[in-house]
C-alpha cells in the first residue's frame, strides 16, 4: 500500500476510518527524516493491512502541535483511534519492524474499557 500524505483535510478521517495507522512526522529539511522515508515506505509495502501516513510538519504544524511532537523524525502508532506508542529520533528498519510487531500484539482491552467508561459517563 502506498504511503498517504496526511494533512489537515484528511488526518482525522484517516484515523477514524482505519483501525491501525502509523504516522511519520517529518520535514524536508530534516536529513534523518528524509533518510527514514525509504524504511517507512518499505514497511508500508510489507504491512498492507496497516495505513502508513506522513505529516509534513512544515506544511501542517497544527497536527504536530496537537500531538506534542517537539522533535522529528517522530513516529506515532495509533490503534483504534488511540495513540499506543510514540518514537522520536532516528530509527533503523529492524527496530521499526519490532515496533510494528509489538503494536500488532498490543492488548487493546484496557483502551476499549477506557472508551466504554467514557461513553457511559457521557450518556
Amino acid at each position: 500500500m502506498a504511503v498517504l500524505s496526511l494533512n489537515k483535510q484528511n488526518f482525522k478521517e484517516t484515523i477514524e476510518s482505519n483501525n491501525f495507522v502509523i504516522v511519520d512526522f517529518w520535514a524536508p529539511w530534516c536529513d534523518p527524516c528524509v533518510a527514514f522515508t525509504p524504511t517507512f515506505e518499505a514497511a508500508a509495502v510489507n504491512n498492507p493491512d496497516i495505513v502508513f501516513g506522513m505529516v509534513n510538519t512544515e506544511t501542517d504544524p497544527e497536527i504536530a502541535e496537537y500531538f506534542e511532537v517537539n522533535q522529528i523524525p517522530g513516529v506515532l502508532v495509533i490503534r483504534e483511534q488511540a495513540g499506543i506508542h510514540a518514537q522520536v529520533g532516528e530509527i533503523g528498519a529492524p527496530a521499526f519492524d519490532e515496533i510494528i510487531k509489538w503494536a500488532r500484539e498490543f492488548d487493546m482491552t484496557p483502551v476499549r474499557e477506557y472508551y466504554k467508561q467514557q461513553n457511559s459517563k457521557a450518556n
